[in-house]
């Protein structure tokens, strides 16, 4: 079976490096799949939930992303992320704490200027990204909460 070999960095560290059957990101333009032998792709990455999945009949594993840049080539995908987290790694209990932080500060919009106000905005985004991919793996009963 033909894989992808999937490395996922963000400026901090190497989040992964695996071998993949597809990998499914968020891009600007929508999800995108990738498969082994897709053509060559570059695009930019929005915040939401990397996908993928060890064999054509493996479960799909999740990492969030903040957002970033993504490369295909030759069955070698390269994800330069802002930020990327396994779904063990995010701690719920926080991610929901930022989130609603960040809500309170979108909802005093007429006190921001533009700038100010999509960093907001995109934080946002990025926490909703994290609770969703949290809440995924703990519902399949595979979440372990930090210090356990």
């Amino acid at each position: 079976m033909r894989s992808i070999k999937l490395k996922i960095v963000t400026p901090e560290r190497l989040v992964l490096e695996e071998e993949a059957y597809s990998v499914t990101l968020p891009s600007e333009g929508g999800e995108v799949t990738i498969l082994p032998d897709h053509i060559p792709y570059i695009g930019a990455l929005r915040a939401g939930e990397i996908h993928f999945r060890r064999t054509k009949d493996s479960e799909p594993e999740a990492l969030a992303t903040s957002g970033g840049f993504v490369e295909f080539h030759g069955n070698v995908l390269s994800v330069l992320a802002d930020t990327a987290e396994r779904a063990e790694e995010i701690d719920i209990e926080r991610a929901e704490a930022a989130r609603k932080k960040a809500e309170e500060l979108k909802a005093e919009r007429s006190l921001m200027d533009d700038e100010e106000y999509a960093r907001v905005a995109a934080s946002l985004e990025k926490e909703f990204a994290r609770l969703r991919v949290a809440r995924k793996h703990h519902s399949k009963g595979g979440f372990i909460a930090p210090g356990e």
